[in-house]
């Protein structure tokens, strides 16, 4: 995958390493301002807060899905299953870091970063839905919009407590809930 902004990926490059040897809470973003060598105020003008690099990880997991090959001849619930794995894919050195990024999320006094959250969702169905080319609309595209979301926030609650080696059980449980979605998710 190729970066079109190097300082701020060498940034959350050193934030993950940060984060993976400290645990997500373990630093702060004056540290990774002096692993960069750089003043807070210019950190600032690449990540304004921890949940930025948080939402920065979540973007290049898009963007890896965004470039999986795509066999057209598939039916589209394998289309959306093997598209969804690559994003499990990218994410699953990090599982550890992205189930401690989704508590801070969601402890109570976070409102803001859960509204945030929802349009994250929001962004990743429907890249995932243009990656795949579902061409469904109306009342039929609602719906199966709303049946992806269910069923990528399930995916996405087993994969970060999926002990299981390269997270079959996730697999397991995206497979079986798409399959069971055929008639929603239909071309």
């Amino acid at each position: 995958m190729t970066h079109l902004y190097p300082e701020r990926d060498a940034l959350l490059d050193t934030a993950l390493d940060l984060a993976l040897e400290r645990g997500w809470h373990g630093f702060g973003l004056r540290e990774l301002a002096d692993a960069g060598n750089m003043p807070l105020a210019e950190l600032s003008r690449y990540y304004r807060s921890r949940d930025d690099l948080a939402e920065a990880l979540f973007d290049r997991a898009d963007q890896a899905m965004l470039s999986a090959q795509q066999d057209w001849q598939q039916p589209l619930n394998e289309r959306l299953f093997s598209t969804l794995m690559v994003w499990f894919d990218y994410l699953s050195p990090y599982r550890d870091l992205i189930k401690d990024m989704l508590g801070y999320k969601l402890e109570p006094g976070h409102l803001h970063l859960q509204a945030h959250g929802i349009t994250r969702i929001s962004r990743t169905v429907q890249w995932l839905l243009e990656a795949t080319d579902w061409q469904a609309g109306g009342l039929r595209r609602s719906a199966g919009e709303v049946a992806l979301t269910g069923i990528y926030l399930t995916a996405m609650a087993s994969f970060v407590n999926d002990a299981s080696d390269h997270f079959d059980t996730t697999e397991t449980l995206l497979y079986g809930l798409l399959g069971r979605s055929t008639r929603l998710l239909q071309d």
